[in-house]
């Protein structure tokens, strides 16, 4: 049976020169590649994964944790960091924290003791000595969604405030004053941050921020339903409602539905995320769209920086990916010039 030995001799090249093509190393010449993979086809050689995983110290694992596998916006960020495992001959542990903290910690102790090589943490809840612990089992770690300027670690985050200030400037500039808004859970930094850009807007027009047109809703479709079910049954009703993000925009349009009223001309919507069923419900809804494939395919490339040695010890980045606005129906805006495929 052939060896690493019998390729890199078949081939004409050293054994490391074997072991980087085997690694999808960025520094082997196609040539060289494919002279070491022609070997290998005829020699009938299979590299054993665990074995040069075991040689390399490596798991050749990752792990990715989500808080929320059932929103659609956490499957297109997993795609992106895939995309970029499987270019590295990687697999990806998807971990679902569903937004609880003793869970995530869990699933933190089960992956240190699998030894992945590297993690990769969306809007985690763990404080920043818990990430500091895992810095003593010498394994990276990416933060994506969440900012923390008194971490140095690696982040790709969102501007979630701009991003809501944008939608409810947006609907300030339509016409519509009494806006209401629908947040996501008050312990997330996110929820925090796109409820700071909602206010910010209404005092830029000079308008009174009210607690009554504020509800927290759960991030789900039924939270943005009940949600706006308790805002209709205000005396004076808002004329607009921004959700903190599209499926609770989703079920504030079932909602509005469900009253006898119409969208937007009753009342108007807009939601944040640009999810693919945000151009399917009807109307159509306007929402803040952020790259979160492009967010995962980021984080990915700094997690295996470190992994690959590229990036020294201490250094981090700290990556602004911007938001920005698609107008659609849901809002009533008479300009479309900006709506996308309608």
């Amino acid at each position: 049976m052939a060896n690493i030995r019998d390729v890199a001799k078949k081939a004409g090249v050293s054994v490391a020169t074997v072991s980087r093509v085997l690694n999808r190393a960025s520094n082997v010449s196609p040539k060289t590649a494919d002279a070491v993979l022609a070997a290998m086809q005829e020699l009938h050689f299979t590299p054993n994964g665990l074995a040069r995983g075991l040689a390399l110290n490596r798991t050749r694992t990752i792990a990715l944790l989500i808080p929320n596998i059932v929103n659609p916006l956490y499957p297109e960020m997993a795609k992106g960091v895939e995309d970029v495992a499987h270019q590295k001959g990687y697999n990806v542990l998807l971990c679902n924290t569903e937004e609880d903290i003793a869970k995530e910690r869990d699933y933190l102790t089960m992956l240190i003791e699998r030894r992945v090589d590297g993690l990769i943490l969306m809007s985690t809840l763990l404080t920043n000595d818990n990430l500091l612990q895992i810095r003593e089992y010498n394994i990276p770690f990416v933060l994506t969604g969440r900012y923390r300027q008194d971490l140095e670690a690696d982040i790709v985050y969102t501007d979630y405030a701009y991003g809501s200030y944008l939608a409810v400037h947006h609907l300030l500039e339509v016409g519509y004053q009494r806006i209401a808004h629908i947040s996501g859970s008050a312990i997330q930094w996110e929820s925090q941050e796109k409820l700071s850009g909602f206010k910010k807007a209404l005092r830029e027009a000079q308008l009174t921020v009210e607690a009554k047109y504020i509800v927290e809703g759960d991030n789900e479709i039924e939270g943005g339903y009940l949600g706006t079910m308790r805002l209709l049954h205000l005396s004076e009703k808002p004329q607009a409602i921004f959700a903190a993000n599209d499926l609770m925009a989703i079920g504030a349009i079932d909602a509005v539905k469900a009253q006898g009223l119409r969208v937007p001309s009753d009342v108007a919507v807009a939601g944040f995320d640009d999810i693919r069923m945000s151009a399917l419900v009807e109307p159509k809804l306007t929402t803040v769209s952020h790259p979160v494939h492009k967010m995962g395919l980021i984080a990915a490339r700094l997690l295996f920086d470190h992994i690959d040695g590229g990036a020294g010890e201490d250094a981090t980045q700290k990556i602004l990916l911007q938001p920005k606005l698609m107008v659609r129906k849901s809002c009533g805006h008479e300009n479309r010039l900006r709506e996308i495929f309608n």
